[in-house]
């Protein structure tokens, strides 16, 4: 069995060899999905996600070169490892193959040790593509955050996918984390000052209105005649 298995399309016209090239796959723990002709590998291809592909060159209808060709045209394909099986043993063909973006080469009849290690090889280069465009698509988390924080629109759970990383780009995100929470805190406080010292520019100015009225001549000369409506008659004389 391989470290890390993967998920492996076979495409060849030959019963016996699809039969034995899935049955080898599987005994190293790879999950294996064998089709008999090159459309059929097409459909494959858009009915889910492939690790790495084995394809025959000489198969009837559409060969091998065709399905190369249609695979590296396509940017959803173009990353998955393609190694090229045929029992032709000619230098033309592995060049052909390798010129249209063929990842290896492997002539029938296929030796199992080698057959298991540019499996192996073609599945590494799979992993470190997909490791390559989740660390772009993370840095692309970081940077969509930053703009966040800017227009104020940043939630801190919206890290967290890159936060579990365990690398240095992890540890950027939750140190930004930190810092958006702090400059959060900050600006709740500051608002929360501000409302206070609104409150209290309000009283201020209120009772500053209250004291322009109350010493002006016509609100004393009012008070003092309500005084004197307060003491009564008698008071008037």
């Amino acid at each position: 069995m391989t470290e890390r298995p993967g998920c492996v399309l076979v495409a060849d016209d030959d019963m016996v060899n699809r039969l034995l090239l899935a049955r080898g796959l599987e005994r190293d723990g790879h999950r294996v999905r064998a089709v008999a002709n090159g459309l059929e590998a097409l459909e494959a291809l858009q009915d889910g996600l492939f690790d790495c592909v084995l394809l025959d060159v000489l198969m009837p209808g559409m060969d091998g070169y065709q399905v190369l060709e249609c695979i590296r045209s396509q940017p959803k394909f173009r990353h998955i490892p393609v190694i090229m099986i045929s029992a032709l043993d000619d230098i033309e063909s592995v060049v052909r193959c390798i010129e249209m973006g063929a990842d290896d080469y492997l002539p029938k009849p296929f030796d199992a040790v080698i057959l298991r290690a540019r499996i192996n090889a073609g599945l590494a280069r799979k992993r470190l593509h997909d490791l390559e465009q989740e660390y772009l698509e993370n840095v692309g988390h970081v940077v969509e955050a930053a703009a966040d924080v800017e227009t104020g629109r940043f939630e801190s759970r919206q890290l967290d996918g890159v936060a579990g990383r365990d690398d240095a780009l992890g540890q950027l995100a939750r140190v930004f984390q930190r810092m958006a929470a702090e400059v959060r805190s900050r600006e709740d406080r500051l608002k929360q000052e501000v409302r206070q010292l609104r409150i209290e520019i309000d009283d201020a100015r209120a009772a500053r209105q209250v004291a322009e009225i109350t010493q002006t001549e016509y609100f004393q000369d009012l008070q003092a005649k309500a005084s004197k409506l307060r003491l009564g008659p008698d008071s008037q004389e």
